[in-house]
């Protein structure tokens, strides 16, 4: 896979020189194949944002200009709904929320200590481990203000996002269209997720 062979080598020259002298090959290995992608999965899922490859450096240390990955996002809610990249390490899929604001976290978080709703999304991230899917999101070290610590779902209490994924790493099918129905399939199994996010946690 030619994409993967451009971000090695991005990740060893991430400078403008390179970028400007391998433009071709990111536009053909990396872009179009991302656009087809996600163009076979648009009737399903809606219409991806493709994400821009530079990097905004004006807060940050690090001052590499170029992204190291190219991701996709599907919105079904404010920053909600589902994702793949192609990187160094491979193809990675998946779906959740990556920040939910203050208004919206609370909402989260009444509903994950809801004893019916609580205890549904646990049921569905249970399932969705069970097949594989890792559970991720930045958290709270310590429980969040309000709630009790022996609270039996403070763990997902402490969630300040909430996403699951896997990655499909080098596996041949990452190297043939057959990719589109491994994403679909990830993005089916987390549907679920994703509609009690969009449903519970809202302003």
């Amino acid at each position: 896979m030619a994409a993967l062979d451009f971000y090695d080598d991005l990740e060893v020259d991430n400078t403008k020189s390179f970028w400007e002298a391998h433009r071709a090959v990111y536009n053909e290995a990396v872009l179009a194949p991302m656009k087809a992608l996600t163009a076979d999965l648009a009737e399903e899922f809606g219409t991806a944002k493709i994400f821009r490859p530079y990097r905004d450096v004006r807060f940050s240390k690090d001052k590499q200009p170029f992204k190291t990955h190219q991701g996709a996002f599907i919105s079904v809610a404010p920053e909600t709904g589902y994702y793949v990249e192609v990187s160094p390490r491979g193809v990675r899929t998946g779906a959740g929320c990556y920040w939910f604001d203050p208004a919206r976290l609370a909402a989260f978080r009444d509903a994950v200590a809801h004893d019916h709703y609580g205890m549904e999304l646990e049921k569905l991230l249970a399932a969705a481990t069970k097949k594989g899917y890792e559970v991720g999101g930045e958290k709270l070290k310590t429980k969040p203000r309000g709630y009790d610590a022996a609270h039996p779902r403070i763990d997902l209490l402490r969630h300040k996002s909430l996403t699951l994924g896997r990655s499909l790493g080098f596996e041949p099918v990452i190297h043939t269209a057959a990719v589109a129905e491994e994403v679909r399939k990830d993005w089916r199994a987390l549907r679920p997720v994703v509609e009690w996010i969009a449903l519970h946690a809202t302003a």
